[in-house]
């Protein structure tokens, strides 16, 4: 197993080879993949980068697999489908995005399942919606809200926070990665992975500050503050274009996958109890 990133550094299993790489070079993604069966891609540039680096990145993780003829996973969001007025999304929705990063995430998709089709290799989707679990940071359910509520600080929420939404357990969306390697059904096809809910944001966060055993604090921004909170943190800007996703109901269906591969996601207090416990064993890790 090897995991390839920037630094060629990683905090993983003894086993786990780890190789540093630019997957901007075609030449040095090529290289690093050499003798892999299956190659997940998960990388992802910086936020405000998206059209000018993501498209390279993949090109050159595409070219690799077929050089290499290793069968490719690819780890999505849902942008691709853009704003749907609150309708559920499901997997034969058309790719409607008129964002910048949407439009990405489409023609992005496009090419793959294209590359699919024309035989140059071997490719399946998955797809997750805001991700929470060990290890993410950036997310709407990210370090900002379980880290925040760890110390006992007021949380910051996104939109409106009593609006329906789907959040994806970062550990099964790996597991749910693996499901579709490991079966020749799911190539050409994009997957939606298991997702426990909905929940609206407040429930959500109550039940983390519940498991924490602390009285809920947490306040929302809106898109007015977000644009000013964008005016000094990139991160900020680039999500006003995303706002759609926190002022309407967001609910990514997972059904399909749920019915062809017998596994629905882990149960919202069990995944939260884990993320938890991660965050709990990161800060103490950082304070030592």
């Amino acid at each position: 197993m090897r995991m390839v990133n920037r630094t060629g550094k990683a905090e993983v299993p003894q086993e786990v080879e780890v190789v540093q790489a630019d997957v901007l070079n075609g030449i040095n993604v090529t290289e690093s993949v050499s003798g892999a069966s299956v190659i997940y891609q998960c990388v992802n540039p910086p936020y405000d980068k998206w059209p000018e680096q993501f498209p390279t990145m993949q090109t050159n993780i595409l070219n690799a697999a077929a050089s290499v003829k290793a069968k490719l996973v690819i780890g999505e969001n849902v942008y691709m489908y853009g704003d749907t007025n609150g309708k559920i999304i499901t997997e034969d929705l058309p790719y409607a995005a008129s964002t910048r990063k949407g439009k990405v995430r489409a023609q992005m998709a496009l090419d793959a399942l294209q590359s699919h089709r024309d035989g140059k290799v071997r490719v399946t989707i998955g797809r997750g919606s805001d991700f929470f679990g060990p290890y993410v940071f950036g997310s709407a359910m990210g370090d900002r809200q379980f880290g925040f509520a760890l110390k006992g600080k007021k949380v910051s929420l996104t939109g409106n926070i009593d609006l329906p939404h789907s959040f994806t357990y970062i550990n099964d969306f790996g597991k749910a990665l693996v499901t579709l390697a490991e079966n020749e059904r799911s190539f050409g096809e994009a997957w939606h992975v298991p997702n426990a809910g909905p929940f609206t944001q407040r429930e959500f966060i109550i039940k983390v500050f519940n498991e924490l055993e602390k009285e809920p604090s947490y306040s929302s921004m809106g898109k007015l503050m977000m644009q000013i909170g964008g005016l000094f943190i990139m991160e900020a800007r680039e999500s006003v274009e995303m706002m759609y996703e926190f002022e309407k109901p967001f609910i990514v269906d997972s059904t399909k996958f749920e019915k062809s591969f017998g596994w629905k996601a882990t149960g919202i207090t069990e995944a939260i109890r884990e993320t938890v416990l991660w965050y709990r064993q990161y800060d103490k890790n950082n304070q030592d």
